[in-house]
C-alpha cells in the first residue's frame, strides 16, 4: 500500500472506557509507521489529559481539542483558543438553559460543580465513548477543576451536559450560526444529553488538511478512524473512513468500512485487512 496519513480518534477508537492501548492496537500502530506510514491521534480532549500510556505507543503527531490545536514532529502548525468574551456568551447562554458545562483549556479542564453529580448519575448509551470516558475520568481521579478555578484566559471549546434536548435545541438560536453542534448517542431512558460545540472552521477535518499541507500529501491519502458524532468532520474528508463496530449509527451508515469494536481491537485487524501492517 502507498504511504497514508492515517488518523485515530481516542475514546471509543483507540482506547476503550479510560484503559491504555491494547498490545496488538499498540503493536498495529508501531507496525504502520515501520511500514512508512504517518499515523496521528486526532481528538476531542485537550493536550493536558491524553496520557503518556497514549502518547508512549509513539505517534508522528496530534490534532486535539477537535482541531484547536494541531502539531506535527513537534511543531505546532495550528493552535486556537475562542476569545474569553465568546466563552463567557457560550457558559451564559447554556446556562440560562439548566445545561452544565465543562471548559478545556490549555492548562487543563473546568466545570461545573452540579456536572460532576450529573455525570455519575447518568447511565450511558454504549455508544456513547464521550459521556464513558468523563464518567471514567472522576472514577480515576483524574483532575478535574471547579470553575472556580478557571483563569478566564478563553478556551478551545465547551462541552455540555442537559437533562432535556429541548434545552439543547433552544440555545442553537443564540449559537447554532457560530458553532457546530456534536450531541452524543443517547437511550430512549437517558436523563443526561451530552455535547459539544464545534466552531465552524476548526474542526478534525481542517485539522487534517494542516496535517496533509505539512506533508505535501493530498487527502486521497488519509485514513480516518472514528466512533462518535465529533469524528464526523474528519470521517468526512478522509480517502478512507473507517467507523469502529461501536460507533454511533451516524457514523457506522456514511463510513466507507466498518471494522471490529474498540473491545475487539477494531484497530489492529483494520490495519491488517488495509495492508498497512
Amino acid at each position: 500500500m502507498n504511504r497514508k496519513l492515517i488518523f485515530l480518534d481516542i475514546d471509543g477508537t483507540l482506547v476503550s472506557a479510560m484503559a491504555p492501548p491494547s498490545e496488538l492496537v499498540a503493536e498495529a500502530v508501531r507496525g504502520a509507521r515501520g511500514h512508512g506510514h504517518k499515523v496521528f491521534l486526532c481528538t476531542g480532549r485537550n493536550m493536558p489529559i491524553i496520557g503518556n500510556d497514549i502518547l508512549d505507543v509513539g505517534f508522528d503527531g496530534v490534532i486535539a481539542s477537535a482541531g484547536g490545536h494541531v502539531e506535527v514532529e513537534g511543531k505546532v502548525l495550528f493552535d486556537s483558543l475562542l476569545p474569553e468574551k465568546t466563552i463567557q456568551e457560550c457558559l451564559s447562554v447554556f446556562h440560562a438553559y439548566g445545561m452544565y458545562c465543562r471548559i478545556e483549556t490549555p492548562e487543563g479542564i473546568y466545570t461545573d460543580t452540579q456536572m460532576e453529580h450529573l455525570l455519575q448519575t447518568a447511565h450511558a448509551d454504549p455508544s456513547n465513548s464521550e459521556l464513558i470516558r468523563m464518567q471514567k475520568e472522576i472514577e480515576a481521579g483524574i483532575p478535574i477543576l471547579p470553575y472556580a478555578e478557571y483563569p478566564g484566559n478563553g478556551a478551545y471549546k465547551v462541552c455540555f451536559t442537559s437533562a432535556d434536548l429541548e434545552s439543547i435545541e433552544q440555545t442553537k438560536k443564540y449559537l447554532g450560526d457560530r458553532f457546530i453542534y456534536a450531541v452524543h448517542p443517547y437511550g430512549d431512558s437517558t436523563a443526561c444529553f451530552n455535547g459539544e460545540i464545534i466552531p465552524k472552521g476548526i474542526d478534525k477535518g481542517k485539522g487534517m488538511e494542516l496535517v496533509c499541507g505539512f506533508y505535501g500529501a493530498g487527502m486521497s491519502d488519509t485514513v480516518a478512524f472514528g466512533d462518535s458524532m465529533n469524528d464526523l468532520a474528519m470521517m468526512d474528508v478522509a480517502g478512507i473512513s473507517v467507523a469502529m463496530g461501536n460507533a454511533c449509527t451516524e457514523l457506522r451508515d456514511m463510513a466507507d468500512f466498518v471494522c471490529e469494536s474498540v473491545q475487539e481491537d477494531g484497530i489492529y485487524y483494520a490495519f491488517r485487512r488495509m495492508g498497512i501492517c
